[in-house]
C-alpha cells in the first residue's frame, strides 16, 4: 500500500469490507505493520489483539446458535479451526486485504507476506471496525467475511460427531463410557457390511448397520443420542438402523 491516506485506496478498502469508517485513521492505522511505523504502538498490533478477542466472541456466538445440540468439547474444536491463524490468513487472501499493507522496505520486497502477518492484518481490520462501528459493525463484517467457512462448518460438521458427542454425555451424566460391540457381519470380504451395538451405563440401545466398523459405530451412537434425548430423530442420519 503505497499511500494510505489517498481517497481512492480508502474507498477501494471500505468497498472489500463492506464498511464505511467515520474516522479514517483507524483505517490507516489498521494496515500498517510495525515495521513500516515509527512507533509499534502506531501500528496495527494493539488492534489486532482487540480483533482477536472481538473475533472469537462473534464466532463463539455463531456456532452456538449454528449448532444448539453439540456439546462444549466438539464447539470449541469448530471455534479454534475457524479463528486459527491458517483460517484468518485465508479470508485476508480471498478478500484481496493484503495487497494494501504497508510494510517496511525489508518486507516489501519479499515475494510473500508470511501467513502470521496476514492473519494478523484480519484481526487489526476487525480491531479498527469494533472501534469505530461497535460491537455490531464488527460482527456484521466478521460474519460476511467467514460466511463461506461458517457455512462449510454447518455442512461438514454433524457427520462423524455422534460418538465424540455420546462420549461426553455419557461421561457427563453417567461417569462411564460408552462400550462399541461388533454384532454382526454380512456380504463377501471385499463387500462387507457389520453391525454395531453400544451399551451407555449397562443400557444397551438400537444397533446399527454400516459399510465400515467405523460407520456402523456412528451410526449407533446416533441411535442412542436420539433415545437420550439429545439430538433429534429426524436428522438425516436416523436411517441407522437400516442396512
Amino acid at each position: 500500500m503505497s499511500d494510505l491516506t489517498a481517497a481512492e485506496t480508502v474507498e477501494q478498502i471500505e468497498a472489500i469490507l463492506e464498511y464505511v469508517f467515520q474516522d479514517k485513521s483507524l483505517l490507516v492505522e489498521a494496515f500498517t505493520h510495525s515495521s513500516a511505523a515509527d512507533d509499534r504502538r502506531n501500528s496495527n498490533e494493539r488492534m489486532e489483539f482487540l480483533g482477536d478477542a472481538v473475533l472469537a466472541v462473534v464466532i463463539c456466538q455463531a456456532l452456538f446458535e449454528k449448532f444448539p445440540r453439540l456439546l462444549e468439547g466438539d464447539l470449541t474444536k469448530m471455534k479454534s479451526a475457524l479463528v486459527s491463524r491458517g483460517s484468518c490468513a485465508k479470508v485476508t487472501r480471498a478478500m484481496g486485504l493484503h495487497s494494501f499493507l504497508k510494510v517496511g522496505k525489508g518486507m516489501a520486497s519479499s515475494r510473500s507476506l508470511p501467513r502470521s502477518i496476514v492473519a494478523g492484518l484480519l484481526e487489526g481490520i476487525i480491531g479498527a471496525v469494533y472501534l469505530d462501528g461497535g460491537f455490531a459493525a464488527a460482527q456484521t463484517f466478521i460474519l460476511m467475511a467467514f460466511g463461506p467457512m461458517l457455512e462449510k462448518t454447518q455442512v461438514e460438521d454433524p457427520q462423524g460427531n455422534y460418538k465424540s458427542m455420546l462420549q461426553q454425555h455419557a461421561q457427563e451424566k453417567f461417569g462411564v463410557t460408552p462400550v462399541y460391540s461388533l454384532l454382526d457381519e454380512k456380504g463377501p470380504d471385499h463387500n462387507k457390511c457389520f453391525e454395531t451395538g453400544v451399551v451407555v451405563d449397562e443400557r444397551h440401545f438400537p444397533s446399527a448397520w454400516g459399510i465400515t466398523k467405523k460407520e456402523a459405530e456412528q451410526k449407533a451412537a446416533f441411535n442412542a443420542l436420539v433415545e437420550l434425548g439429545v439430538v433429534e430423530a429426524d436428522s438425516d442420519d436416523s436411517d441407522g438402523d437400516a442396512a
